[in-house]
């Protein structure tokens, strides 16, 4: 029903059902990631009314879960992605698995989903800093993106008097691509 991706890992669609309405993943050496996202595969849909909160547990320094709320996934909003790499020193929040009884090692974090009512979720408040849409980390990630570009172009630069006549070619300034 679910699926959990991390960068340079394998998809995850192996949730482990610990109750009828309540799924976890577990994210081993959480202390490396940055970005989770969470996403139905498409086989089963929620019931109608029906959606699912997604929350971060990790162990705080006395090995105790910390849960926090990072969002939700709905039929109409499948998949979501958020930024979990500040969120490790918050306070944990209100949560649904409170009762359960699940395994916790050092290094491990669990991402679970609740399922639960629309209005439910429509009350709910996720952690303030595991959104990752903003419009500054777009702006950010292409100046950084036209940087690269930039040096990885420059590094075939060769003078004018090195250059191989080749009718075929097309060159282009390298000052062009930086007033760009």
């Amino acid at each position: 029903m679910f699926g959990c991706l991390v960068a340079g890992r394998l998809v995850q669609t192996d949730a482990q059902q610990i109750a009828e309405d309540k799924f976890v993943f577990n994210l081993p050496d959480y202390e490396s990631i940055n970005h989770v996202v969470v996403f139905m595969l498409g086989t089963i849909p929620f019931p109608e009314r029906m959606g699912g909160s997604v929350y971060i547990s990790y162990p705080d320094h006395s090995g105790m879960p910390v849960w926090q709320l990072l969002g939700f996934i709905t039929n109409e909003k499948p998949s979501a992605i958020f930024k979990i790499s500040g969120l490790k020193s918050g306070v944990g929040t209100q949560h649904p698995f409170g009762a359960m009884s699940l395994p916790q090692t050092p290094s491990v974090a669990q991402i679970g989903i609740s399922v639960e009512l629309l209005e439910q979720l429509a009350q709910q408040t996720p952690v303030a800093n595991a959104a990752v849409s903003t419009v500054d980390s777009f702006t950010q990630f292409t100046q950084k993106m036209l940087d690269n570009f930039y040096n990885f172009a420059s590094s075939f630069a060769v003078t004018q008097a090195q250059m191989t006549p080749n009718p075929t070619e097309a060159f282009i300034p390298a000052n062009v691509v930086l007033k760009w």
